[in-house]
């Protein structure tokens, strides 16, 4: 077993970048707000990243 967090273990990361992933998509969508659209391209971006790192985490 390892000695990482279990918070930082693969499962709960991967869940939060995908959580991400789909927030960007949601706000690249949604049509009220134009800040929510001009952020949606860096949300997804951070998540994809972050999904690429984490899929290198520990199990």
């Amino acid at each position: 077993m390892s000695s990482w967090p279990k918070i930082l273990r693969r499962g709960p990361m991967e869940a939060l970048a995908i959580a991400l992933i789909a927030i960007g998509f949601v706000m690249l969508f949604q049509p009220f707000l134009l800040e929510l659209y001009s952020y949606s391209f860096i949300t997804m971006l951070v998540g994809t990243l972050m999904f690429i790192v984490v899929s290198k985490f520990p199990e």
